[in-house]
């Protein structure tokens, strides 16, 4: 299968279900919080057009008020609640019919085995390509996420990390946009630093101290998905 390239023009951020909530139960919340406000930055910088969507609103409430999802603008193409656990609804449907140049969707937020997972499985049945950011997807248990992120690499969908990700859409580094994208990346260092080293070393936040075994099951998710590949 030929992966297309990241294309800010063909490309799309699906916010998947990132709600108040969720906040006491998710594995490393506050990373998938700041990794999404990254992505919200880039799309601002890039251009790049943004779906959001919430599980049931009124039993799990609206998106987290940490996520800058207003400053978007026009590049908001929707916030859609839905009971269904995949993103790809009817409203989402007709967002994807009316950009028939987009072949790609960058995916983000939770939880990693039930929504992102079939959000992704629809995206890949409706022939997009899907990257997952794996410092901004998570669960509630943390064993959860090395295996469902194996399950969407061996289906087809391209596993990397929000940096990653960033200077594949960036793509040139004579672009105008780049001097913007080029403070983005320092300003979002830290942010991007601890990200990784909590949800996919299991690391305790901020520090290099590994968490307790029980709570970084999700810790080999780099090297499961190598020797899945």
């Amino acid at each position: 299968m030929t992966i297309p390239k990241l294309d800010p023009r063909r490309t799309l951020f699906f916010l998947c279900d990132i709600q108040t909530k969720f906040r006491p139960a998710i594995y490393g919340y506050d990373q998938v919080i700041a990794t999404a406000n990254k992505m919200i930055k880039l799309a601002k910088i890039l251009g790049c057009e943004v779906v959001a969507t919430t599980q049931n609103a009124r039993a799990l409430g609206p998106i987290d008020p940490a996520i800058d999802i207003e400053s978007l603008g026009p590049l908001l193409l929707g916030n859609f609640d839905k009971t269904a656990f995949s993103m790809v609804t009817p409203d989402v449907e007709k967002v994807l019919a009316s950009r028939p140049a987009v072949d790609s969707v960058v995916v983000f937020g939770i939880e990693s085995h039930i929504c992102v997972l079939q959000t992704t499985l629809s995206l890949l049945a409706r022939k997009y390509t899907p990257h997952i950011i794996a410092d901004g997807v998570s669960s509630c248990n943390a064993f959860e996420i090395p295996i469902a992120l194996n399950r969407l690499c061996t289906e087809g969908a391209v596993i990397g990390t929000s940096e990653s990700v960033a200077f594949q859409l960036m793509g040139d580094a004579s672009l105008p946009t780049f001097k913007a994208f080029s403070r983005f990346v320092k300003e979002e260092k830290d942010n991007t630093k601890q990200a990784g080293d909590y949800l996919l070393l299991g690391k305790t936040s901020g520090t290099s101290t590994p968490a307790k075994e029980s709570e970084i099951a999700n810790g080999g998710v780099v090297l499961e998905l190598k020797s899945s590949m």
